[in-house]
């Protein structure tokens, strides 16, 4: 057994504090328990693991990527703990932890600049065209984690956790959108055991493209790339939530503090979101969704930074 077999399995609790009264319970699966303290570890082991067993990944090959941090990571843990080589492209809009954690875990980083620290599409796509050309080289797989569908194959786990956590009593599923394959991965398993289960996707406010909205800079990490993501399956989302990345950041902190849940941005999102969605279902329903990653990757953002 090794570190692999670490990954999934994540613990769920119900917030008590920053939930409404009279409003469904909320409850939230702790993706932090993961190895590199992401929910990316899920998606990093189906990928690399599905490669193999089809011949595109060989032994002796280098892996390439282009990340905002936690996918990086989480791609670091895989190809150590497999032997692969990794080159991660990411950016100065992502924090300094996880361009750290990248490359504690072995990944050689190219960084390309942002404009002013935020995520822009034009970023993400500078990001891409980057990664596309290291993935030129011989002996060279790119994971493409925006167009690669084994990604989603990687959620199915966390779609029968979240089942069977909650012996079947969900009501609605609420995550931001960065990839879509999270999203998706869950929906498609929770739908199979239960097809009127609500499917509500997050997105940036600033960047609230799903809803037809112009792309926008913001700094909720990891999601809203600024264009809709590809493998976004649009007929298993019932509902696209935009929500303010200064809000988002708040809630991060309130989980902090009122809670003892430490976690990203994203998951500020993702809460905020998910409260407005149990206070329409009422009482006696149950709202899941994800802490996506931990707060010890965001210490020197302005999320939590306290000097």
């Amino acid at each position: 057994m090794d570190i692999l077999h670490a990954i999934g399995n994540t613990s769920m609790v119900r917030l008590r504090k920053v939930v409404p009264s009279k409003c469904a319970d909320v409850w939230v699966k702790l993706e932090w328990e993961n190895p590199t303290g992401s929910v990316k570890d899920r998606m990093a082991h189906a990928v690399i693991s599905r490669a193999e067993e089809d011949g595109r990944l060989k032994p002796g090959d280098t892996v390439v990527e282009y990340t905002g941090g936690s996918t990086g990571a989480s791609l670091a843990l895989v190809c150590a703990a497999k032997g692969y080589r990794l080159q991660i492209v990411s950016s100065d809009a992502f924090s300094p932890e996880k361009l750290d954690q990248m490359a504690a875990l072995g990944a050689e980083l190219t960084l390309v600049p942002s404009e002013g620290g935020l995520t822009t599409k034009k970023l993400i796509l500078d990001m891409i065209a980057t990664a596309r050309e290291l993935s030129q080289k011989p002996h060279t797989y790119w994971t493409d984690q925006l167009n690669n569908h084994d990604s989603i194959a990687g959620y199915y786990a966390l779609g029968e956790e979240i089942w069977s956590q909650t012996k079947g009593a969900v009501n609605a599923f609420v995550h931001c959108a960065g990839t879509a394959a999270s999203s998706r991965g869950v929906a498609t398993v929770l739908r199979r055991h239960n097809p009127s289960i609500r499917m509500v996707v997050v997105e940036p406010a600033e960047s609230s493209v799903l809803l037809g909205g112009q792309a926008g800079p913001h700094k909720i990490e990891g999601v809203g790339i600024g264009y809709t993501p590809p493998l976004l399956e649009k007929t298993l989302v019932d509902e696209i939530l935009p929500v303010k990345t200064a809000d988002a950041k708040e809630m991060a902190r309130r989980l902090a503090r009122e809670e003892g849940l430490f976690a990203g941005t994203s998951s500020g999102a993702n809460v905020v979101a998910a409260i407005q969605v149990a206070e329409r279902l009422g009482p006696e329903a149950k709202v899941v969704t994800l802490m996506v990653d931990s707060g010890l990757k965001y210490l020197n953002t302005d999320v939590y930074r306290n000097r």
